[in-house]
């Protein structure tokens, strides 16, 4: 069977087979800033959280200072992606977003926006490229209607049958899905590169960098706690895309530093 209605049953339907109630229509999630709230007050972490993470701790100096490690790495990756959206979406709308409203506008958003997630237990906000890939399908860069339907997938987001429809989607259906808005997000991309000067061997270097790790899928994993038996126990995964970007940047100063060293040295003689 394509259509799997399991999800809508048991939405309804609670194990013991009795209704389950208000929740069955309007439910919330477990806000990380109340979970955090009841952790100070009884010390203890709900059997809520501790089903849905089994790495669920109580908070402490240690475990934010885990968190810190953990993150900091990742905040060189999602600066990265966040210019590489930009300048993706610059060339969907001929618009330089790099410029206006100025790349210190965006961040600080995309800062304030990953700070509220954060808040309240959501993945961090940032430029996702699934985003870019609606821009580029629609055509409609519209401010006020990306803010309107973010409001409006926010208020569904509490409507428990709208959440389960959306689970009966068939995987097919979003693998057609997915394939139609990744292939605009790359083609979006690939536009870029008409103004690119390819015979540069810098930017012929840069590119390349880009393209083989990338594709290849070159990963960084960062250990950052190991046990007495030099078995890694926590360890920081950089994904490929992640890791192409943070490539394409370092290749692009260091090459750009010995260019300008050799126009210099060429200008004294």
């Amino acid at each position: 069977m394509i259509i799997n209605f399991q999800p809508v049953i048991n939405n309804f339907v609670a194990a013991d087979g009795s209704f389950r109630g208000v929740s069955a229509f309007i439910d919330y999630p477990h806000f990380a800033f109340i979970e955090a709230i009841k952790e100070f007050v009884t010390g203890n972490v709900s059997a809520e959280i501790l089903a849905a993470n089994e790495n669920a701790g109580i908070i402490n100096a240690g475990g934010i200072a885990e968190v810190v490690i953990a993150f900091l790495p990742v905040a060189l990756v999602v600066f990265a992606e966040h210019i590489a959206d930009h300048k993706n979406l610059s060339s969907i709308i001929d618009r330089d977003l790099i410029k206006d409203p100025g790349l210190e506008k965006t961040l600080l958003g995309d800062g304030v926006g990953s700070i509220a997630g954060t808040v309240f237990g959501i993945c961090p906000n940032t430029t996702y490229g699934e985003s870019v890939g609606c821009v580029a399908i629609t055509r409609n860069a519209s401010v006020v209607t990306i803010t309107t339907t973010a409001f409006m997938c926010i208020v569904l987001s509490f409507i428990s049958p709208v959440m389960t429809i959306l689970q009966t989607i068939p995987s097919c259906v979003m693998g057609g899905v997915c394939l139609t808005l990744y292939g605009f997000i790359a083609v979006s991309g690939l536009k870029m590169f008409k103004d690119l000067d390819l015979g540069d061997n810098k930017n012929l270097f840069v590119v390349a960098s880009i393209l083989i790790s990338g594709i290849g899928g070159l990963a960084i994993r960062i250990p950052y706690a190991i046990a007495e038996t030099g078995e890694i126990t926590n360890s920081i995964q950089i994904t490929s895309i992640a890791t192409a970007l943070i490539i394409g940047i370092i290749t692009n100063a260091v090459l750009t530093k010995v260019e300008k060293s050799k126009l210099g040295k060429e200008s004294e003689e």
